[in-house]
């Protein structure tokens, strides 16, 4: 995979509704391929979970998943959130404890995130040279990584020039 930018932040106008509808048949094909289910719910949870390009957490996803299904409960949406991120079909920002949706659901990668600290949005990135330097990095170091999180926090493009 070269480097490049995946669930980038919307920089120009675009049609979100298509983001959105790209995301969940993808995630239908992929469940497909790989034998597991991908229910309604679930569903519901990954539409909720792409519905923008920031960061949302899961009381925000009981919320608006409670208001279609009466008997949702913290239980309900963490399963599907775990299945989500098993899946690789969204990725979960640990400094804001909230989840995002995966632009290269399918694809391994390894990616770090930009995090605007003014309008939240978040853009997944996927650098190769900024992955291989951090293992050699550790590597050096003796240091053996058991998982790996790169959140970097900012002002985006859009709210400096805004």
């Amino acid at each position: 995979m070269t480097d490049q930018s995946i669930s980038t932040e919307p920089s120009r106008p675009h049609d979100h509704e298509h983001c959105i509808d790209t995301a969940l048949a993808r995630a239908r094909e992929l469940c497909e391929e790989r034998h597991v289910q991908l229910t309604p719910l679930r569903e519901k949870v990954l539409a909720i979970v792409w519905r923008s390009h920031k960061p949302v957490g899961a009381y925000e996803v009981l919320d608006t998943l409670a208001r279609t299904h009466k008997a949702a409960r913290p239980p309900t949406v963490y399963r599907a959130l775990d299945f989500l991120m098993a899946e690789g079909l969204i990725h979960k920002i640990e400094s804001l404890n909230a989840y995002l949706g995966c632009g290269e659901a399918g694809h391994p990668h390894e990616s770090q995130f930009l995090i605007c600290r003014q309008c939240g949005t978040t853009e997944e990135i996927v650098d190769a040279g900024l992955d291989k330097a951090l293992a050699a990095a550790t590597k050096k170091a003796g240091f053996a990584v058991e998982r790996k999180v790169v959140e970097i926090v900012g002002v985006c493009r859009r709210c400096r020039l805004g």
